[in-house]
């Protein structure tokens, strides 16, 4: 389960405050993995970048705009899965505030309006299995919930 924020303008080398003013609004997400393709490429000693990029790596809910939440600096961060929770923690907790990660990014890559940037997952990360259903909250963000087919 990842705090997502949906960048509403972009840029280079941003500042903090600027990229706090770039956030449009957040969503609740899943940054999913194929652990079996993680470890063939790691053997190989090739990228693995294939096992986080593979279609459907990673649903979000619908995006809250900021004009609705304001600015998420604490919330409870939840993932279930068969009702089972699995993950929990809290906005506050995160090493670094989702505007410090924005800023670090603007410095390695140009961010644009549109652009998703997952914030990093809470303890609790395993495996889920064909028919597994999840849900992760994430303070009053749309729900999400899936079904593994």
């Amino acid at each position: 389960a990842e705090l997502v924020v949906a960048l509403g303008c972009g840029g280079t080398d941003m500042s903090t405050e600027a990229a706090e003013d770039a956030i449009y609004g957040y969503a609740a997400g899943l940054d999913m993995t194929r652990r079996d393709l993680q470890i063939a490429a790691r053997e190989k000693g090739e990228p693995w970048e294939i096992a986080k990029s593979f279609d459907h790596s990673a649903p979000i809910s619908a995006i809250s705009p900021r004009s609705q939440t304001g600015l998420l600096h604490a919330g409870d961060i939840r993932l279930s899965v068969n009702g089972v929770v699995r993950q929990t923690g809290n906005i506050r907790d995160m090493i670094w505030s989702a505007a410090e990660i924005i800023r670090h990014l603007s410095r390695m890559v140009t961010l644009a309006p549109g652009d998703l940037v997952f914030t990093g997952t809470p303890a609790g990360v395993g495996p889920v299995t064909h028919g597994d259903q999840i849900v992760v909250q994430i303070a009053d963000l749309e729900i999400l919930e899936i079904s593994i087919a």
